[in-house]
């Protein structure tokens, strides 16, 4: 039992290590790529673009979500004036660059471990080796860059449309006054909880893509499986170690700054 248990801490502490000399590796990349910021731009319309409805439906359903319970818990005290406060910083401080991290990992993310995957297999990456051509720099690079631009971008999009969504349950389905409601989000809202925000979705995107791309990248590695079942596993593995990161970045970051 403890050679069991040894091994496979050992395995544990190796792979985390394997995962930071991986992410470093990439970003050291920088320089050194050729053409960089045309598939940073990419990334960029991958990860942003073709995410957005995503958050926006997301960001508006959650905006109505919060308006409605928080009136009715505000009301419970006669505080109903509140519900701009209670949704702002609900959506700013921890909504909003979680539920965001975790559409966008749902989406950008599983497709780029997918994509790493099947090139993996294919030999694809192999081959950018031999010519000579980081293959980190090449593949893994520019989404990386990219993550730390779109996240904050679609955190953003997302508190905007939470809000909107809180004004409208609170203003046309619960009677709040739309200029108390959004003078109270003004009040609330301070420079601190926007760098909080921005600071959580910056930490989440290089967080999540580095491991989305991670396990794509070492597709072969996944023991019991080959061919489309080890992309499938990587991917599976890619979404659920990432939301997991999210979550205990976000417990880490809040308690940290609280």
């Amino acid at each position: 039992m403890v050679r069991s248990v040894g091994s496979f801490t050992l395995d544990k502490v190796r792979g985390l290590g394997d995962f930071a000399l991986f992410t470093v590796r990439s970003l050291g990349a920088v320089l050194a790529t050729r053409r960089l910021w045309a598939r940073v731009a990419r990334a960029v319309y991958e990860q942003g673009f073709r995410c957005l409805p995503v958050i926006l439906i997301v960001g508006t359903f959650t905006g109505l979500v919060l308006g409605l319970q928080g009136y009715y818990v505000l009301n419970r005290f006669g505080s109903e004036a509140l519900l701009g406060v209670l949704v702002s910083l609900s959506l700013v401080r921890e909504m909003a660059p979680v539920l965001a991290a975790l559409m966008l990992v749902g989406q950008a993310g599983s497709a780029l471990a997918a994509e790493l995957g099947i090139q993996r297999n294919s030999e694809q990456i192999a081959a950018l080796d031999t010519m000579g051509i980081s293959s980190c720099g090449y593949l893994v690079t520019p989404r990386l860059l990219a993550a730390l631009f779109v996240f904050p971008a679609q955190t953003a999009v997302f508190v905007a449309v939470g809000l909107w969504g809180g004004s409208l349950s609170g203003s046309l389905l619960l009677g709040v006054d739309p200029g108390v409601y959004w003078s109270s989000v003004q009040r609330a809202v301070e420079s601190g909880d926007v760098f909080e925000c921005l600071l959580k979705a910056v930490t989440f995107g290089l967080l999540t893509m580095s491991i989305c791309a991670y396990q794509g990248f070492h597709a072969h590695r996944i023991r019991g499986a080959t061919g489309a079942r080890a992309v499938s596993a990587a991917t599976t593995k890619a979404v659920v170690i990432s939301s997991i990161a999210v979550l205990v970045a976000d417990y880490v970051i809040t308690s940290v700054l609280i």
